[in-house]
């Protein structure tokens, strides 16, 4: 099984504070809070109207307009996360950021003024966030839930039991989105209601037969439509507080349809700066209660920032969620995991030679280990090129606990742990060029070293670096492998024709003389 990274505790007596912003669809949301024995205490908590969904033009280019008003969002946001080290904050991104063909113009904008990383993270891996804050919001309540989390562009269905979600899926549907497709002259109308439910009863003609399956008893909305619904219902005494129930829900419908016009709705308890994308919300939810056969749903204050809290909490623990993922994808696709194991094992001793040098911290170190893991998970399609099969698939596939930035850097290191090395893909690397190139470096002589297949990884050699050259020297054992021998010297050329210099020394004496 993949290794359990030993996490740098704190004592137990200090919080750790822990930070998270959601750029998402429509709103953006910032939750700073200190995480101390299993639990969150609220530091702060801001929440903006950004409808960053509503600037994607027929291209699915963000205007000029949306991108200035997410920076000015988050230019906001950036005093509450000053001083908070990088592996304690998450900024994440939702579909319109995953739906925008220029997102990374304004990911490279934002990370200049927040000074961390945006990673945009995949519809299930939200999902799966959003089922983590709810579950720890729902943690005295027992039995299986149905979480629903409408946004701006997208909309997550979870069900679970406990801490275990069993089925996670988003679907491409959300109160800023339906707003602009059924609602985008203002005009509300029943026939235009109604032709929104349908298109959200559409999408959920997809999963509705395997939902119903699997069942539940705990039927729970988060997020910001819902919390409006059920504030407006309570407050015309619809519903009781914290519960959207089916008849009050269809008399919000008609209220809705009464007011013929966007900017003509206007409801106790609704905030003024969600009435234009509130009926298409309503709309989603009608066709929800109606696909699954809903009486009744009630709110629940966890979403997606605090379950990126609670994921960040468990990092580098044997809770992390990620090494999860590893096991399963090592089942799934029949990885020989001696010879995984070995790769691995090697190439954290490789790392441990050079780290000084290099100065690589905890996080890369842990991705040249799972990319060990994993280097062979091509071959579950084919021999041929399964280094470039391998990389398609961890670039590909809903991978739980990884954001979209962390399933690129996995896809490359394993693309290029053979042949020649990837230069191409490596120049076009958007965050830790230099670092993953070095790491795959690494793993290439790993894979090397192991080629035999032995029964245990291959650890007699020294390795010294000098900036970027590598100096690597064999024990007696292995100098006289000729095909290791023949390897290394191919390998020399492949490093070089990349730009990257490799000397395989006679003796593990001539390195010592190296580094004197």
């Amino acid at each position: 099984m993949p290794r359990n990274t030993a996490m740098r505790r704190t004592p137990a007596q200090e919080p750790r504070r822990l930070a998270a912003i959601d750029l998402g669809s429509n709103s953006f949301h910032l939750l700073v809070a200190n995480y101390q024995q299993g639990e969150l205490q609220v530091v702060a908590k801001q929440g903006e109207k950004v409808q960053l969904a509503a600037g994607l033009d027929d291209q699915n280019q963000l205007s000029e307009a949306a991108m200035q008003r997410a920076l000015d969002c988050l230019s906001r946001f950036a005093p509450f996360i000053s001083g908070i080290p990088s592996a304690h904050l998450r900024v994440v991104g939702t579909n319109a950021m995953r739906m925008a063909s220029n997102s990374q113009t304004l990911i490279e904008r934002a990370q200049v003024l927040l000074g961390h990383d945006i990673e945009i993270i995949a519809g299930r891996e939200e999902a799966r966030l959003i089922y983590l804050g709810a579950a720890h919001a729902l943690a005295d309540v027992h039995g299986r839930r149905l979480i629903v989390d409408i946004g701006g562009g997208s909309t997550e269905f979870i069900v679970g039991e406990n801490f275990e979600p069993l089925a996670l899926e988003s679907l491409d549907m959300g109160c800023v989105s339906f707003t602009r497709y059924y609602f985008g002259d203002g005009e509300i109308t029943e026939k235009r209601m109604r032709r929104a439910e349908l298109a959200a009863l559409s999408e959920l003609a997809n999963i509705r037969r395997h939902y119903c399956e699997l069942g539940w008893v705990d039927p729970v909305g988060s997020s910001g439509t819902i919390k409006a619904v059920a504030a407006v219902l309570a407050a015309y005494g619809d519903s009781p507080a914290g519960i959207i129930e089916r008849e009050g829900l269809l008399s919000l419908r008609k209220r809705l349809i009464k007011a013929k016009q966007l900017d003509q709705v206007a409801l106790d308890g609704l905030k003024p700066d969600r009435a234009s994308v509130f009926p298409a919300g309503v709309a989603i939810l009608c066709a929800i209660f109606e696909a699954f056969g809903l009486e009744h749903m009630r709110y629940s204050d966890g979403a997606l920032r605090e379950g990126v809290l609670y994921d960040l909490a468990g990092r580098h623990t044997a809770e992390d969620s990620r090494l999860q993922t590893l096991g399963i994808l090592r089942r799934r696709y029949g990885i020989d995991t001696r010879q995984a194991d070995n790769v691995a094992a090697t190439a954290r001793e490789a790392l441990a030679q050079v780290q000084d040098e290099w100065q690589i911290d905890q996080g890369p170190e842990d991705f040249l280990d799972w990319a060990g893991q994993l280097h062979e998970i091509g071959l579950a399609i084919s021999h041929s090129q399964f280094h470039r099969h391998g990389a398609y698939l961890l670039e590909n596939s809903d991978l739980s606990g990884f954001s979209r930035p962390e399933q690129q850097a996995l896809a490359f290191l394993v693309r290029a742990h053979r042949r020649k090395f990837p230069v191409k893909e490596y120049q076009n690397l958007a965050a830790n060029r230099v670092t993953l190139g070095r790491l795959a470096r690494l793993l290439r002589l790993a894979v090397l070293l192991n080629r035999s297949r032995p029964e245990t990884p291959t650890l007699g050699f020294r390795l010294y670096a000098k900036d970027d050259d590598l100096h690597l020297s064999l024990d007696a054992s292995l100098q006289d492998q000729a095909l290791l021998l023949n390897d290394l010297e191919q390998e020399t050329l492949y490093q070089q024709a990349a730009g990257f210099r490799l000397t395989v020394e006679p003796t593990m004496d001539t390195a010592a003389n190296l580094r004197s």
